[in-house]
C-alpha cells in the first residue's frame, strides 16, 4: 500500500478549492438569473394587468397602477442582481480592483432602487407613511 504524498494532498486540496469556486460561480449566476427572470416575468404580468384594467379603471388610475407594479418588479430584480454580483466577486475578489469594481455595482444598483422607490411610491424606504401605522 503507498503513502500518499503532501504533493497529492496540495493537488487535491487545490482541485476540492476550484470545485468550489465553480459551485459558487454557478450559484451566482443563477441568482442573477433568477432576478433577471423577475423583471421579465414582472413586466409581462404588469402589462397584461394594465392591459385588462385599462378598459375598466380610468386612464390615469390604470397607468399609476402600472407603473407602480413594475417598477416593484425592477426593484426585486435588482435586489436578485446585487446578490448574485456579491456572491460572484467575494469568491472570486483576489485583487482590489474586483471589490472596487463590485462596489461600484453596488452603489449604481443601490441608487436605482432608491430612486425607484421614490418614484413609486413617493418616500424613500426609511419614511413609514402615517397609513402604515393604523
Amino acid at each position: 500500500m503507498a503513502l500518499s504524498s503532501p504533493k497529492d494532498h496540495k493537488v487535491k486540496r487545490m482541485n476540492n478549492t476550484i470545485k468550489f469556486i465553480e459551485i459558487i460561480s454557478i450559484a451566482g449566476y443563477s441568482i442573477e438569473a433568477i432576478g433577471v427572470l423577475v423583471v421579465v416575468v414582472g413586466t409581462i404580468l404588469s402589462s397584461v394587468t394594465f392591459i385588462r384594467s385599462f378598459r375598466q379603471l380610468p386612464e390615469g388610475v390604470a397607468y399609476h397602477a402600472y407603473r407602480r407594479q413594475l417598477g416593484r418588479s425592477i426593484i426585486l430584480g435588482l435586489e436578485f442582481l446585487i446578490a448574485g454580483d456579491i456572491i460572484r466577486t467575494v469568491i472570486v475578489a483576489d485583487t482590489l480592483e474586483n471589490v472596487a469594481v463590485l462596489g461600484i455595482i453596488v452603489l449604481i444598483r443601490t441608487f436605482l432602487s432608491l430612486t425607484l422607490h421614490l418614484e413609486i411610491e413617493g418616500s424613500w424606504p426609511w419614511q413609514h407613511d402615517d397609513k402604515d401605522a393604523r
